[in-house]
């Protein structure tokens, strides 16, 4: 597949623009996204103004829109914070490590037929710069700081973006669907909304 010349990102501000140019195009190569985000050498200097932190639960914060292709955010962690078990709602996820570790839980796809727990198919750390990659024929998965001394901060692009996503409880399989809502955007805090649904993958 077609891959767009790129030199290697030195700031966000650079990795934002060369993903604009290859969202450009149709047809994605995921291993190229995959390989320009590695690229880029976290440095948070470029980052901080849009890592807002919540003493209760992990926040998304929106830093592009990427003309409506995809949206690319900063997920801040704080210590023991996770997320549920969720989808990606037929979107391409790519999440890059820029700032401690995070564990990710794969799982397979509840069936509708079995009673009990869903399976689990694997675990791994992800570790400072690297990028992990899933979509929905991959699985579901559940991200979490296990730390209780540092926080985390990741780099997601999701693409095409997503409005709602389903959550799914490990015990039953049962689902629930939940509306995405943004902490920040471009490092200004948002209006508090109504606490519907609030899962923040």
């Amino acid at each position: 597949m077609e891959q767009t010349e790129v030199m290697k990102p030195e700031s966000l501000d650079e990795l934002i623009e060369v993903l604009h140019r290859i969202f450009q195009s149709d047809c994605i190569n995921i291993e190229e996204v995959q390989n320009i985000m590695e690229s880029y050498e976290s440095n948070p200097q470029d980052w901080i103004k849009f890592a807002q932190f919540d003493q209760y639960r992990y926040t998304r914060n929106l830093v592009d829109e990427g003309n409506g292709m995809f949206n690319l955010m900063i997920l801040c962690w704080g210590e023991g914070h996770g997320s549920s078990i969720h989808d990606h709602t037929n979107s391409h996820c790519f999440m890059k490590m820029l700032q401690g570790q995070l564990k990710e839980t794969l799982f397979d796809w509840p069936d509708d037929k079995s009673k009990g727990g869903m399976i689990q198919k694997s675990e791994r750390i992800l570790q400072e710069n690297k990028v992990a990659y899933i979509n929905d024929s991959i699985g579901l998965h559940r991200v979490e700081n296990v730390s209780h001394t540092e926080g985390a901060v990741s780099l997601h692009l999701y693409s095409p973006p997503f409005q709602m996503c389903q959550t799914f409880d490990q015990r039953t399989g049962h689902k629930n669907a939940v509306k995405m809502t943004f902490w920040s955007k471009y490092g200004e805090k948002t209006p508090f909304e109504t606490k519907l649904s609030r899962e923040n993958n």
